[in-house]
């Protein structure tokens, strides 16, 4: 724990350094408990500020010690008292050099490289800001430890955290957790890993017994990779992933945790989320105001104490409108209501003004801000970017901001984040302004229909009877026209059923049939019982109920698969696995299998694919498509014919995408069919066995799953050709 700081303690950590060294992170750790770093360059200024009185800890660069007496060094210490340490940091070590510095009192000679949160962990230490982790005889310590493990643990770019079993004790931890969590090591080491966690989980669950129960699915075996929410050292949320493997050393139960966070990963997945929403928010015209508070509240939960709003241009196109601004006050936003656009009119009223991203780092200093400074303080607000929402290069609709109370400029993050709520913002901008046109047009339109149904009316009464007349034949042909569409459609559904039926009454006809003859046959049986069963009458009985049992298991099988594959018309990506592969190991699981059944068929496979073709994508959708695009080429191509070939071939189309052709010489595709062949259900055999879905199915992978398109080309009597294009990289 921090310990508490009294005003007439030394405070100040001096560090004279002639060459580049991070005392920024040096005095960001030591700054936590009251201490402030004063950095120099030369010896004479290190001297003036010892002068001076209240320095707790000095850090001295060898090279601005002198030469190798470390006059400096002498000095400072007669300046600072015995009593304050120094620390040596020489550029290039050497054993005379540590023995010089050791003869003098420094407290320490360390390489000018060595880590600055280590350093500053060490003076925290050393000035009993922080209590050493105690050492207690019933827990290891490193000394008790495999070199080698924790040299691993050193060494992990992840977060590693070795804990003792059942307590939950923090025993060790790497340069990698400190960083993740904002602790140094000692601080960690005093600790329960839950203590890391907020006391409730998401889901309500206080941390510990969410972590318990995790700790002991691992130790009976079970899944060793969770998802935890943890805290940082600021109060921040971490969402973190943890591995955990139970080690044993001696009489030790221990606990290896790697830490991965994971925060970024769900902000992206929230923030992609909420753009589809956002996005059939717009298609279905929901109001522009709900639109745009819900963007709003979408981009503050991408990122720490952000404000967002969205102004609107007014029809006028010099003033502003208030779009949505959930988070601000609305004080502040009825103020900014109305204001006139300008060369110097804030982020917003500059941004829409100019037609370009206007970044205002800090309000209070900034002539953008010179009107309206005043109010912007008033509400604690310190900066503000604001990017246009343009309609096109020269429209613009509005803008929308990104407000913080603190100074503050954007990250690459931030900038993003700008461009997709912007872009977002315009789309539901457009589309409103639209539907108020067509609002606008269809009552203008009204309007002269009603004026000129008069003009016609006061002109002539054959005129009107007419009209009359047109209106009652307009209304007769709707009616035709409806009758007829619901005719097709019943048509249609009446084919698929007659076909559905077709296919499902021939196996359950003959189970119901075998189950009719056998229950004749039992019932002979029962009568023989009566008068005296024979052996060779029960013997024919079992052997015909077998024979019935293989009919009836093999015809209800056929007529589950039938129902399965009528069923199987969706495609759930979230069930198939993602992964880094190259395009030959699917391709090959694929062919392989096949190639025995083609040549029975007659038919040749040819096969031409760049198998290094590397890919992160979906492979088990991807076999499946490629799968139905080769049995439809057998089933329909080649229905009835004796030989043929069909050709698969795979190459790197360039910007990112792979192109996949499925060819074939078979009997091709009729021009009629070819706008339907991707329906559900239409098929040129049903009836005979074909369900109608394979092309459906493959058309939701290759466009749904894989993100890619397909295209096909076909003559009748020559043969198809299916051309896929896949993104080498599957959208998420």
């Amino acid at each position: 724990m921090m310990q508490p700081f009294s005003s007439d303690q030394p405070h100040t950590i001096l560090i004279a350094t002639s060459a580049a060294y991070d005392h920024v992170a040096l005095g960001k750790t030591l700054g936590r408990y009251g201490y402030a770093v004063r950095a120099v360059s030369r010896g004479d200024e290190a001297l003036t500020i010892a002068a001076g009185g209240g320095v707790a800890t000095t850090v001295l660069d060898a090279a601005l010690a002198g030469s190798a007496g470390l006059e400096l060094c002498q000095r400072l210490q007669r300046l600072c008292g015995a009593d304050v340490p120094i620390y040596v940091l020489s550029n290039a070590p050497s054993e005379e050099e540590r023995a010089r510095a050791t003869e003098l009192g420094a407290a320490a000679y360390l390489p000018l490289t060595f880590n600055a949160d280590d350093l500053a962990e060490d003076i925290l230490l050393r000035l009993q800001a922080i209590p050493a982790a105690p050492a207690e005889a019933d827990l290891p310590s490193m000394a008790t430890l495999e070199v080698n493990y924790h040299t691993m643990l050193s060494g992990s770019p992840d977060a590693i955290l070795l804990l003792q079993r059942g307590s939950h004790r923090v025993l060790d931890v790497n340069r990698r957790a400190r960083e993740l969590f904002g602790l140094t090591g000692t601080e960690l080491m005093q600790r329960q890993f839950p203590s890391l966690c907020p006391p409730l989980q998401p889901d309500g669950r206080p941390s510990p017994q969410v972590f318990g129960e995790h700790v002991d699915q691992v130790l009976a075996g079970g899944v060793q990779v969770y998802e935890l929410t943890m805290w940082h050292s600021s109060g921040r949320t971490l969402c973190c992933e943890l591995r955990m493997v139970p080690l044993d050393s001696g009489r030790h139960r221990l606990m290896h945790v790697r830490v991965v966070d994971i925060t970024r990963r769900k902000l992206a997945e929230a923030l992609r989320d909420g753009k589809n929403r956002l996005l059939e928010m717009i298609a279905r015209a929901a109001p522009l105001g709900d639109i745009l508070e819900r963007l709003m509240l979408l981009i503050e939960s991408q990122s720490e104490d952000v404000l967002c709003t969205a102004l609107l241009l007014a029809p006028d196109g010099v003033h502003v409108q208030v779009g949505a601004g959930p988070s601000l006050p609305p004080d502040y936003l009825a103020t900014i209501d109305g204001q006139p656009i300008g060369p110097a009119a804030g982020s917003c009223g500059t941004a829409m003004h100019r037609r370009q991203t206007v970044v205002v780092a800090d309000i209070m200093n900034d002539p953008l801000w010179r009107d309206y400074r005043e109010t912007a303080a008033r509400y604690g607000l310190r900066a503000c970017w604001s990017m246009p929402i343009m309609l096109d290069g020269d429209t613009v609709l509005g803008s929308f901001a990104m407000y913080y109370r603190e100074v503050r400029t954007p990250s690459d993050e931030d900038l993003s984040l700008i461009g997709a709520a912007t872009h977002i913002a315009g789309i539901a901008i457009v589309r409103t302004r639209r539907e108020e046109e067509l609002r606008r047009h269809r009552e203008h339109l009204e309007e002269l229909v009603a004026a000129r149904t008069g003009q016609l009316l006061q002109a002539k009464e054959e005129a009107e009877h007419v009209n009359e007349e047109l209106s009652t034949a307009l209304g007769n042909l709707s009616m035709t026209q409806e009758e007829l569409v619901r005719r097709d459609k019943l048509a249609a559904l009446g084919a698929l059923v007659a076909g559905v039926a077709h296919e499902l009454n021939t196996p359950i006809g003959n189970s119901l049939v075998m189950a009719s003859s056998m229950s004749e046959r039992t019932a002979a049986l029962r009568r023989d019982m009566e008068n005296g069963l024979r052996r060779s009458t029960l013997e024919s009985y079992v052997r015909e109920a077998a024979s019935a049992d293989e009919v009836v298991v093999r015809n209800l099988r056929r007529a589950a698969a039938l129902v399965a594959s009528f069923r199987h018309i969706a495609v759930d990506s979230a069930s198939s696995q993602r992964v880094r592969f190259v395009l030959g190991d699917p391709v090959a699981q694929l062919l392989q299998p096949l190639e025995a059944d083609l040549r029975q068929r007659g038919l040749t496979l040819e096969e031409d694919v760049d198998h290094l073709l590397e890919m992160d994508s979906y492979p088990g959708p991807l076999s499946q498509a490629l799968g139905h695009l080769i049995d439809n080429s057998v089933v329909h191509g080649f229905d009835g014919r004796a030989a043929g070939t069909i050709a698969l071939s795979a190459r790197d189309g360039g910007n990112g995408e792979v192109i996949i052709e499925v060819a074939d010489t078979g009997a091709g595709i009729p021009a009629a069919n070819l706008p339907r062949i991707y329906d559900p259900f239409f098929t040129t055999r049903l009836g005979s066995g074909g369900s109608g879905l394979g092309l459906y199915i493959t058309h939701n992978i290759v466009t749904g799953v894989l993100g890619g398109r397909i295209d096909v080309v076909s003559t009748e009597g020559e043969g198809a050709r299916f051309t896929l294009r896949l993104p080498k990289v599957a959208p998420l």
